[in-house]
Formats: structure tokens, sequence, C-alpha cells
């Protein structure tokens, strides 16, 4: 599998962790362990294809991104909100929404290596193997507004 393959598996379980840990409560070093030990790299038994990996993530870009987003989530949020309609609160926005507005923040204020194109786009990918209406536009949009604010210049 490619590393782009591998990170794009990766921010989708990113904002799976992130919305687990909101609805669960659980902390954020168990979220990764779970992940880690028991939906990474798992084989695929009884059907066609034996011996292929349900899904191969870059485990490290994963683990990365979920402490990154709990660490600086007072900022992420910050920036997020900002970029929202005045008056609409961040608790308003579906948890899943909010997840992956979350990753897709820190990703574009804290990995200034990956091209915001691609931030975006994988971001606007996640939202839409989520949602069939307007969220993946709404993710796009706010994304976009986030990264003019974070990655100036």
């Amino acid at each position: 599998m490619s590393q782009h393959a591998s990170r794009s598996v990766a921010r989708l379980a990113a904002v799976q962790a992130l919305y687990q840990m909101e609805v669960s409560a659980i902390g954020v070093e168990h979220v990764i362990r779970e992940f880690t030990e028991h939906r990474f790299d798992r084989a695929l038994e009884g059907v066609e294809g034996e011996g292929d990996t349900l899904a191969s993530a870059d485990e490290s870009f994963f683990a990365e991104l979920v402490r990154g987003v709990v660490a600086e989530q007072r900022r992420v949020d910050a920036a997020i909100v900002k970029r929202l309609a005045e008056n609409w609160k961040l608790d308003r926005l579906d948890a899943t929404v909010r997840a992956i507005l979350r990753a897709g923040a820190f990703e574009l204020a804290h990995r200034p290596d990956v091209p915001t194109e691609v931030v975006i786009d994988e971001y606007v990918d996640v939202a839409k193997s989520f949602f069939e209406g307007t969220e993946p536009g709404f993710v796009n949009g706010a994304l976009d507004a986030v990264a003019r604010d974070v990655r100036k210049g």
C-alpha cells in the first residue's frame, strides 16, 4: 500500500477515534491502543483474498493526529469557530463533522509539509464516506477558510 493510501486510512481512523473519544469519554492513549491492537492490519478471513489485510494505516501518523488534536484542542476549536457562521457554536455541529474539522484543522496548522489541497481533499473524502448531503461541501469550505488563517504565505 502506498504512503498516500496508508495516510488516507490513518486520517479516516483518526476521525473515528476522535468521534469515539467524544461519545464514550475514553482517553487518548486507550483509543490509540485499541485501534493499533484491534483495528489496523487485521487479516480478512473467510473471504476471497484471504490473507489480505482490512486496512493498512500509517499508525504513527494516526497517533500523531489523535494526540495532536487532543493536545491542541483549544486552539484547533478556536480556529474552526472563527470560521463558522456568526452565532454558530461548535457543539451544534454533528459529532462526526466536528471530528473531521478538528483533525483537518490540526493537520493544516501542524503539518506544513502536507500541501493544503491534499489535506482539504482528504478530509472532504472522509466526509463523503460518512455523509451524502451538504456536509462534504461544508467541510471543504470550513477547512479552506481555516487554511487561509493558519497557512499565511
